[in-house]
């Protein structure tokens, strides 16, 4: 059984809708990230599961316990959940002891459980020292041992490592989730970055509109995006037209396999691919193609390329082998893709159905009934 579940949770700010139908299971010690653009509602849906919002409609339940509906709240302290937020909201008046011991205040055996999380989360010898003394990791490692200490069920991550350089955010991250997974601690991130989430996530959960669009293994996530807003959301993709029939997609570079899937694929699609399935060759390895235009990003080379004469892809290759601008060059591609039937999803400006059966996103209409407001009698029962 999960651990944690989310069953139909609307939620509206001045009837405006951020977060609509949206349903997730989660399971002891699984690393689970939020990933998806700024507004689609990531942070409010670890604010509900948090307690600091109320939910409209839908409920939360962590375990067997119920702590959100429209007509229960259980207060955030009385859920056993640890919240580090982006900007660490360390009390700077405070060492780093007293910030660490602040939720254990009453705890008879605090200095132990202190001493603890301080050798588990790297701080030992830094006890006395103000937040305004400490770098920028060294800050959000005393807020992840804050919210360590009193031994949650759940950890909530809100992009704590946005402020940090790329290099020492994505190192950081992988530190953080380690430690996480040898305590065996339940944790949400809220993330944008999708190599952020790649490298850590047990699954990932892509949202966009308020809604969740897919919900999988990172590598089904990469591979077999649920829609085209996913792929673009996940990474650079590809995408060309062509015809299926019996598993392939007839296209301008080839018959590309798609990925086995239960759902009937013919006639008109969209085929997906990773710019790091193409391979580009000498001439007569592959379809014919001419190099446009050649940027050098120093792990790579970005190439424009042009095949018969109409079709251009953006396509990259090593800095070491890459092809001078007006040569004449091959292509061919590696692996399965995936395909989407051709016409458009007004909502999300997506392909309207997807070759490859994944979890499919909740389906919600803001002018559906379950999206509107509670009227001004609605009660609420604060759990204690």
């Amino acid at each position: 059984m999960s651990r944690i579940r989310v069953d139909h949770v609307y939620k509206h700010y001045d009837n405006v809708p951020v977060l609509q139908d949206i349903s997730l299971g989660i399971e002891d010690g699984c690393v689970l990230s939020l990933l998806g653009p700024s507004g689609c509602g990531k942070t409010t849906l670890l604010r509900l599961l948090a307690g600091f919002d109320y939910v409209d409609a839908g409920q939360i339940a962590l375990g067997e316990r119920i702590v959100a509906s429209p007509t229960i709240h259980v207060a955030p302290e009385r859920r056993g959940v640890g919240y580090v937020p982006q900007e660490g909201a360390l009390f700077p008046h405070l060492t780093v002891l007293g910030n660490v011991r602040y939720g254990l205040s009453r705890h008879k055996q605090w200095r132990a459980r202190v001493d603890e999380v301080l050798a588990l989360t790297g701080l030992t010898g830094l006890e006395q020292r103000f937040p305004h003394e400490l770098s920028g990791g060294q800050q959000q490692r005393v807020a992840l041992a804050r919210a360590l200490a009193p031994n949650p069920a759940l950890i909530l991550l809100d992009e704590p490592f946005n402020a940090l350089d790329l290099d020492l955010r994505r190192g950081m991250c992988e530190d953080v989730i380690a430690l996480l997974r040898q305590t065996g601690t339940t944790t949400v991130l809220v993330t944008h970055d999708p190599a952020e989430a790649f490298a850590v996530s047990d699954r990932i959960a892509v949202m966009h509109a308020g809604q969740i669009m897919q919900c999988a293994e990172p590598n089904i996530i990469y591979w077999q995006p649920a829609s085209a807003s996913v792929a673009r959301l996940t990474g650079s993709a590809i995408f060309l037209d062509g015809t299926a029939d019996n598993g392939c997609v007839a296209t301008s570079i080839g018959q590309l396999p798609l990925y086995p899937s239960p759902v009937a694929c013919a006639g008109k699609v969209r085929a997906m691919l990773r710019p790091e399935q193409i391979s580009i060759g000498a001439p007569g390895q592959g379809v014919p193609a001419h190099v446009m235009k050649r940027t050098f990003r120093g792990d790579h080379v970005a190439l424009r390329v042009k095949i018969d004469g109409t079709l251009e892809l953006g396509l990259r290759t090593s800095s070491w082998a890459a092809q001078a601008e007006g040569a004449e060059v091959s292509v061919s591609v590696r692996g399965r893709c995936v395909a989407f039937v051709a016409g458009r999803n007004p909502r999300h400006g997506d392909f309207a159905k997807q070759t490859v059966n994944t979890t499919p996103h909740a389906s919600a209409d803001a002018t559906d009934p379950a999206c509107s407001t509670l009227p001004a009698s609605h009660t609420i029962q604060e759990v204690p």
